[in-house]
């Protein structure tokens, strides 16, 4: 079912709301992070200091990051850069290419990492169509380029859809 393939495993309000400690008791070794309205707002430049501290927090639990963004490699290469943070940029998720790519270059298996993301159409669809664990984060922002504000539409039924079905144990904040 179409629905399934949309479900993330979690849903939290943002990144800081995942329990690190949680993720290491699950042996992931790994993080694939999405960019925009994930980490931080689509419009801004450079890491927040909260977002510095959460990336600080994964690497003092030994845990690697790749960014995976659909966005050019000029916007995903200036955020990540000074953070010497790898990325992926131009990804076109949920196709299947990007995470593979990500998995490879940090030498880990796909049930060793996790897929955060703000979006239900790319991050989740993306990272479940392989077999990733998925977590679905609030978005940063409430404002989207134009082809995110098409996808949030259909998130939206999506969700209306999987609440009504009893699929999800949280009221959508869509």
């Amino acid at each position: 079912m179409f629905l399934q393939k949309l479900m993330p495993n979690q849903y939290v309000d943002s990144i800081h709301h995942i329990d690190i400690e949680e993720l290491k008791q699950r042996k992931i070794r790994a993080v694939i992070t999405d960019l925009d309205n994930t980490l931080v707002e689509w419009d801004r430049p450079q890491a927040t200091p909260e977002v510095v501290e959460w990336l600080k927090r994964l690497q003092e639990a030994d845990l690697q990051v790749t960014v995976v963004s659909n966005n050019n490699e000029e916007r995903v290469g200036s955020f990540c850069s000074p953070l010497q943070i790898a990325f992926i940029s131009a990804a076109r998720k949920p196709t299947n290419k990007a995470f593979l790519q990500a998995v490879r270059h940090m030498n880990v298996k796909i049930e060793e990492t996790v897929v955060i993301g703000d979006q239900l159409f790319t991050d989740v669809l993306g990272g479940n169509r392989l077999g990733f664990h998925t977590i679905l984060v609030v978005p940063v922002a409430q404002t989207d380029g134009f082809w995110t504000r098409f996808n949030r539409q259909m998130e939206r039924v999506a969700l209306y859809w999987m609440e009504r079905k009893g699929l999800v144990s949280w009221k959508s904040k869509a």
